[in-house]
């Protein structure tokens, strides 16, 4: 076993779930080991590395900045800060931006700013509806708005004020408002719940919601965003505005920053009502400014969307052949292939031998979130890397694939 992996053992906090491998290099889609093996990541920092490992704009952008100014309190005026909410502001429907340094902080920014939005504009209300399934980060106030049980048990009591309910499903959101109710905040597409999409006009109806009854619809975009669904933004993929949205993950393209935005008439947010030491730094902004540009300017959600549709397709021919496969789902480069039996942690270990890191979102399914500058010809080499190492599991299951047509 690696060194490496011992020091871990010996000294780092044991919360992590890690595979057997320790990484050494990166270069677009692709990893090297300590040991030399190639990899192709489709798991891409979670979906972080939007234009894939060290591309040239994001090491061209961090090395000049790191050369002139690293870090400055936000007492002061810094440029790239500014013009990257400027950017962003642009090319998105919101208008104003503060900068985290984590898509968890993003979303911990934007409930105090609907908190405060409630105590301002709706009698104290501070209710905030999410839906079960989410996942919106590891705070414990993220932790209490996601809703899956199994993050929240050891951590109770949990912060109040959040009430969950099933995902795509407008009835129950109606049912749960009450004049308590400030927000409601959902994620475009639920990511780390499975890569579940809802149905085309929920949020559109969502959204009507919101407008009906005074209440902040926050979409939660730090996976989706950043094209990986195939436009630049989610909210675009399904015809309707937030009123606040948050960003993090391919923001920076591997450097950690993340971001909230909204509408002028919601920032509610005055003077020292909130704040950040590193968030909206030099470096991190400068990254975050170089791949903006690039995928706005290289026009990448067009790509991903072109992409997206030849990668499911390459896995449902991998569907037709094996009986394990139930769906094959996902928009743009979020994609999941769920299966009938969870072989999740099998096929994972399995894709690893075979050159393919992938993530076992739950056990019977996987998730792919490559790099949003994936080539058709790593798509083909990954899907035959994912076949091999089906193959390996059927077999040691005592299971066959369906043969091919020919």
């Amino acid at each position: 076993m690696s060194r490496w992996i011992d020091l871990e053992k010996k000294y780092y906090m044991p919360v992590t779930r890690r595979q057997p491998i320790v990484l050494v290099k990166g270069r677009g889609a692709r990893v090297w080991d300590e040991e030399g093996k190639e990899y192709l990541d489709f798991v891409a920092g979670w979906a972080v590395n939007s234009l894939g490992h060290c591309h040239p704009v994001v090491v061209e952008a961090v090395e000049k900045q790191v050369s002139t100014l690293v870090l400055a309190s936000n007492q002061f005026y810094t440029l790239p800060q500014l013009e990257l909410a400027q950017f962003l502001a642009e090319n998105s429907c919101l208008d104003r931006v503060f900068f985290q340094n984590s898509g968890a902080e993003a979303n911990e920014g934007a409930v105090k700013l609907a908190r405060k939005y409630g105590k301002v504009h709706l009698g104290g209300a501070y209710k905030i509806i999410t839906a079960l399934n989410s996942f919106h980060g590891r705070t414990l106030t993220m932790v209490s708005a996601t809703g899956q049980p199994h993050y929240q048990e050891p951590f109770t009591p949990l912060t109040p004020g959040f009430v969950h309910v099933p995902f795509n499903d407008v009835e129950a959101i109606k049912e749960a408002t009450d004049g308590e109710t400030c927000a409601i905040m959902l994620e475009p597409v639920q990511g780390e719940g499975g890569v579940i999409i809802p149905a085309s006009d929920y949020l559109q109806k969502v959204r009507q919601w919101c407008d009906e009854k005074g209440l902040l619809l926050i979409l939660d975009e730090v996976q989706t965003g950043m094209g990986r669904l195939g436009t630049l933004f989610g909210y675009q993929h399904f015809n309707v505005e937030p009123d606040v949205m948050t960003l993090g993950k391919g923001l920076g393209g591997g450097i950690a920053i993340g971001a909230f935005l909204a509408k002028e008439r919601c920032v509610a947010l005055q003077p020292s009502d909130h704040g950040t030491t590193f968030g909206g730094n030099p470096v991190a902004c400068a990254a975050a400014l170089a791949v903006s540009r690039y995928i706005v300017g290289k026009d990448i959600p067009s790509h991903v969307a072109r992409l997206g549709e030849y990668l499911k397709g390459r896995l449902e021919l991998l569907r037709a052949r094996y009986e394990i496969i139930r769906e094959v789902r996902g928009l743009g480069l979020l994609l999941a292939v769920e299966f009938w039996e969870n072989i999740s942690g099998e096929l994972v270990s399995a894709c690893n031998s075979e050159g393919l890191l992938v993530n076992p979102v739950r056990p019977n399914a996987i998730r792919l979130m490559p790099p949003l500058t994936l080539t058709p010809e790593e798509v083909d080499e990954a899907v035959r890397r994912l076949d091999r190492a089906l193959g390996k599991v059927l077999k040691e299951e005592g299971q066959k694939a369906v043969p091919q047509p020919g």
